[in-house]
């Protein structure tokens, strides 16, 4: 192992050392460290963490007609977990690469589903898996209207992406929810959010 870089948690943490396993598509590394509990004694802990940088997600929503807008996509690490054709239904989301938040949404969301998104606005910020993944997603939600299209949407073949566009109400989308049909955590979260806000009502 060599010394990390990482930050010393002040009081806490201390002899911080990292080992990189894997810097293929993203990074994965070990870290081991000596944590202080809560009675003052310390411990001796390692830990992988996946680094794969930080995104955004967006739920579009029509007030009018109290629909919202979707993607159904392939998955593999749902296929290989028991989603049998690894198809999720998801929310628009993407990986920052070097933009704020907002301007990184509006990129994903013209990429995926077509739609110009003009005034996103965010709603809260979440880490997704916080014992393995070092990702933390920004929330987004934003009004539509069919004038914003300007593709068909699809995201990008280069990369793999082959995305298709679902427009239902919100309503049977909480109940895709309630039945298993839809269950991607951020996802879950804008649709809730949404219903609790009570936007998405005509």
């Amino acid at each position: 192992m060599t010394n990390s870089a990482c930050p010393q948690l002040p009081g806490r943490l201390r002899n911080l050392q990292e080992q990189v396993l894997s810097n293929d598509w993203f990074v994965l590394k070990k870290t081991c460290f000596d944590f202080q509990r809560s009675d003052g004694s310390w411990q001796h802990q390692c830990r992988e963490t996946y680094d794969r940088g930080n995104g955004a997600v967006l739920l579009p929503y029509n007030r009018a007609h109290g629909t919202v807008l979707l993607t159904r996509q392939f998955r593999f690490p749902a296929y290989v977990n028991g989603c049998p054709d690894g198809m999720l239904i998801e929310a628009c989301a993407g990986l920052l690469d070097g933009d704020d938040p907002a301007r990184a949404i509006q990129r994903e969301t013209e990429e995926e589903l077509g739609l110009r998104i003009r005034a996103p606005e965010k709603v809260f910020d979440a880490y997704m898996s916080p014992g393995s993944v070092t990702e933390k997603l920004h929330f987004f939600v934003a009004e539509y209207e069919a004038a914003d299209r300007v593709s068909a949407g699809g995201g990008k073949a280069a990369e793999g992406e082959d995305i298709e566009v679902i427009e239902l109400p919100l309503k049977q989308a909480m109940e895709w929810v309630a039945g298993g049909r839809i269950q991607d955590g951020k996802t879950i979260m804008l649709l809730q959010w949404l219903l609790l806000s009570k936007t998405c009502l005509p």
